[in-house]
């Protein structure tokens, strides 16, 4: 079992920056990919990016050219740097953690990101 923890969210202005961090209890090496995804009020869960083992990334269009997806295997450490943010950026985000060979994916508890305008 995996425990995944988030942190850096918070309160920020349209246009602001905001670095987001995955603390995982175990080696994120041993997983497929890692991923952050984020869920509005009202609306379902959605891919933000995503980053596999061997470094290829994923992004949704919406973040394109403004969230940057990076890894620390050393650290175990998974990191969303989002600039460029707008109001429809706010939500919880999640840490995810994809297994090989399929299966339920771990979830970290989520952190809130609210941007004003």
């Amino acid at each position: 079992q995996v425990q995944l923890v988030e942190s850096g969210g918070g309160l920020v202005q349209a246009g602001g920056s905001l670095r987001l961090s995955c603390a995982a209890s175990g080696s994120i090496f041993s997983f497929k990919a890692m991923g952050w995804y984020r869920q509005a009020p009202g609306k379902q869960r959605e891919l933000v990016a995503t980053i596999t083992s061997g470094g290829s990334t994923n992004y949704a269009d919406s973040v394109k050219g403004r969230f940057t997806i990076s890894r620390d295997n050393a650290k175990n450490m998974v990191y969303l740097q989002m600039n460029s943010l707008m109001t429809e950026d706010t939500a919880v985000y999640y840490c995810s953690a994809a297994r090989w060979g399929g299966g339920s994916p771990y979830w970290g508890q989520g952190t809130q990101v609210t941007v004003s305008s």
